[in-house]
């Protein structure tokens, strides 16, 4: 297994667990991503979420790609997913809620140490 998908997933785990949401069945996937780095897909009422880490980097994207901080903020989604779900309920359409979601993911990114 490639160091770096193992060292995502040790990340990833490591915050699941430390934002509680241990009870999510997490199942990784290391795949070609057409425009991320990594990216997550949960499905709420299941509790599984599937978190992918992109294997097809250019050698320009590979420059920027921090594994640690990429793995957390997919954690983060998990952390706000009920939230972001729950505001498709609503009328926002569905880019201004996915908007909304990278923007905190992204501030809680740089709060949480």
């Amino acid at each position: 297994m490639n160091k770096d998908f193992k060292l995502f997933q040790k990340e990833f785990k490591k915050w699941q667990e430390k934002f509680g949401l241990m009870g999510y069945t997490i199942y990784f996937k290391h795949e070609p991503l057409d425009e991320a780095f990594a990216d997550i897909e949960i499905r709420q009422g299941e509790m599984v979420a599937s978190v992918r880490l992109s294997n097809k980097l250019t050698d320009k994207n590979k420059l920027y790609r921090d594994i640690k901080m990429d793995a957390k903020h997919e954690a983060i989604h998990l952390l706000v997913g009920r939230l972001s779900e729950n505001a498709g309920y609503r009328y926002s359409s569905k880019a201004e809620i996915y908007e909304a979601t990278e923007e905190l993911v992204n501030k809680l990114c740089n709060l949480i140490p």
